[in-house]
């Protein structure tokens, strides 16, 4: 568990990246841990290094992404810590690595914000050296001469650095030294070296003790005994013709491909100068589980799989030990370096979808992030990503390390096309090329930008006079293109006049159906001709609406009878008797409040019959001399 002090001591590094087209920021923040740090260990501020509010983590949903299987942190999203959920072995998780980083992307949404985060695990000295074996049994003849030397089993030890092995030691002895070399402060060879000549006859048996130490603090160790055993024979080690050989192989070769033919020789003649090749005790295990070596003529050929993506080099040491009755070693080793070829096709994941997309969406509006990955190195891990359909409004662009954002390229209009079906294709460079293709489901959201819409803006109705109060007159009827609440129409009457009089004291409307009603008797004498404005309004956001004039016409009934004017019951003409015929006694007028046909009139005489002395005209009303 870190205490307050190591937290200060975390290494938090920024690096500022490139501000792209969309919306998506990418930063990057490297952190240190120990490995075996236990569940809520402190790892670093993750919120407040990477700039971003805490009270909004949680609403802005931040999640980590990680491409190893088991998660090894997490994000306290009250205070934005990130700490470590699972206890880690760096040995365990990165056995032939020696620098041990776990990549996570920190992804929050709202706007969508992507961060790549390293959390680099540092070795601890939690590991004692340990040799293969705790006895080693060494047989030397007494004729070899003072210097000469003889490989050691060395120990293993699974940390690094100085955590690793720096150091062995030998017991005390008049006969033997201890020699190793380094190479970048790393033992690659340990031997024993003889410092003078033996005798069996003086002393037959040498017990020593080798000691391994590593650097940590504390200092741990590991012992191992040598058993030497002098004997006086076979006196000719046989000898390589270099000490060191270096080959490639291509992965995925087949087995029983020669990989490499050793060449020894040996002075001694007979059976002492017979050769038989085999594996080093020193080799681990998964060398003789993927290459064979033919005893009899040095052939290093394929056993097993050879995978560049698990191990890239191995190193082969060979003991060639001759056939004497004492027999004699000799030692060389084999760098055998593995070709990489494409054999492993871009893996490719969506860390981020933000679906459905608003059709208003501006360009460069970032719809998902998408993490290629190509296990294989060189131009056959370098992957490019494509959109299959080159006619579709969206753009893929390169982002951070294998990632790369789906962008809006151009305008949406739902009315048109409402979802799209995005192929996306990830291709590496590699001879054959292989790619993989992910199908994205795209749905585009609506947004209010389409006024609903009357047939016509302006109509025409007419109504018969005495119409009964509260009879359904017309029926308003928009359409609207937009869906959900959109497309939510709501009637209304724009508050307008009728000759002084308020147009809500003749006509309602039903705001859900647009049917509109007359809330009075209408009476062609008054009114004949008055407008009507209907409104028609969604309920988006911002609501959008149309207007519809009503052009209403009242259509006469014949409700009024003809009337004289002046009004007169009786009429009293007095005519000289010296009148003629066809002259004019009087003339009658009479009015009717109808219109059109229903106020043409014609005019008699009633209940007088044709012996009269008068005759009425029955356009004009004029009454005059019949005889």
């Amino acid at each position: 568990m870190l205490n307050q002090n190591q937290h200060h001591q975390t290494t938090i590094i920024y690096i500022l990246l490139l501000q792209l087209s969309w919306d998506a920021v990418l930063s990057q923040l490297h952190y240190i841990i120990p490995e075996e740090s236990k569940h809520g260990t402190f790892v670093g501020r993750i919120a407040q290094d990477l700039g971003l509010d805490i009270g909004e983590i949680n609403s802005r949903m931040l999640h980590i992404v990680s491409r190893d299987e088991k998660e090894y942190f997490q994000v306290n999203l009250q205070n934005g810590i990130l700490f470590v959920k699972e206890t880690i072995d760096r040995e365990v998780l990165c056995p032939d690595t020696p620098f041990c980083i776990i990549p996570l992307q920190v992804i929050v949404d709202k706007p969508v914000q992507m961060y790549r985060v390293d959390v680099e695990i540092e070795d601890i000295n939690d590991n004692s050296p340990v040799f293969p074996s705790s006895l080693t049994n060494i047989t030397i003849s007494e004729l070899r001469p003072a210097g000469s030397r003889f490989s050691l089993l060395g120990a293993a030890d699974p940390d690094l650095g100085t955590n690793s092995i720096i150091n062995y030691e030998l017991s005390a002895s008049d006969y033997f030294a201890l020699d190793f070399q380094k190479y970048m402060n790393e033992i690659r060879s340990l031997e024993l070296v003889l410092k003078k000549a033996l005798d069996r006859e003086k002393q037959s048996v040498h017990n020593l003790t080798l000691t391994a130490y590593d650097g940590g603090k504390p200092r741990l160790s590991g012992i191992s005994y040598i058993v030497i055993t002098v004997e006086d024979v076979n006196d000719n080690a046989p000898v390589f013709d270099q000490p060191f050989y270096q080959c490639s192989v291509t992965e995925n070769a087949m087995k029983g491909t020669l990989v490499f033919k050793l060449n020894s020789t040996d002075l001694d003649l007979g059976r002492n100068g017979e050769i038989s090749y085999k594996f080093s005790n020193m080799e681990m295990e998964k060398v003789s589980r993927v290459f064979s070596l033919d005893k009899h003529t040095g052939e290093i050929r394929i056993k097993g799989e050879i995978d560049f993506e698990k191990i890239k080099l191995y190193e082969i040491r060979i003991d060639a030990i001759d056939n004497g009755d004492h027999p004699m070693v000799g030692h060389c080793k084999v760098l055998v370096t593995v070709v990489d070829v494409n054999d492993n096709p871009p893996e490719m994941t969506v860390t981020s979808l933000s679906v459905p997309v608003p059709e208003n969406s501006p360009k460069g509006t970032t719809v998902a992030i998408i993490s290629v990955h190509d296990r294989d190195s060189g131009a056959n891990g370098k992957v490019s990503c494509y959109i299959s359909d080159n006619s579709l409004p969206f753009n893929i662009n390169p982002a951070f390390m294998g990632d790369f954002s789906l962008t809006l390229n151009g305008p949406l209009d739902r009315e048109i096309l409402d979802q799209y079906n995005v192929v996306i294709t990830a291709k590496d460079e590699g001879f054959p090329s292989l790619s993989v293709s992910k199908n994205l489901h795209i749905d585009i959201s609506d947004v209010n930008d389409n006024a609903p819409q009357f047939l016509q803006s302006i109509d025409t109705i007419f109504i018969k006079e005495n119409n009964p109060p509260g009879s359904h007159i017309y029926t308003a009827s928009v359409f609207d293109q937009n869906i959900g609440q959109n497309s939510f129409i709501t009637y209304s009457i724009i508050d307008s006049s009728v000759e002084g009089i308020p147009i809500s004291s003749y006509m309602s409307i039903n705001p859900e159906n647009g049917k509109v009603f007359a809330l009075v008797s209408f009476d062609h004498e008054q009114v004949t001709f008055f407008q009507c404005y209907i409104k028609a309004i969604d309920v988006g956001l911002p609501p959008l609406s149309s207007n519809l004039t009503l052009n209403i016409f009242i259509n006469d009934i014949n409700d009024n009878a003809p009337t004289f004017s002046p009004f007169y019951s009786t009429l009293t003409i007095k005519t000289p008797k010296s009148a003629q015929p066809g002259q004019l006694v009087t003339k009658v007028s009479a009015t009717d409040l109808d219109s059109g046909y229903n106020a043409l009139m014609s005019y008699h005489f009633k209940d007088l019959t044709g012996k009269g002395p008068f005759v009425i005209s029955q356009q004009t009303g004029e009454i005059r001399l019949k005889r």
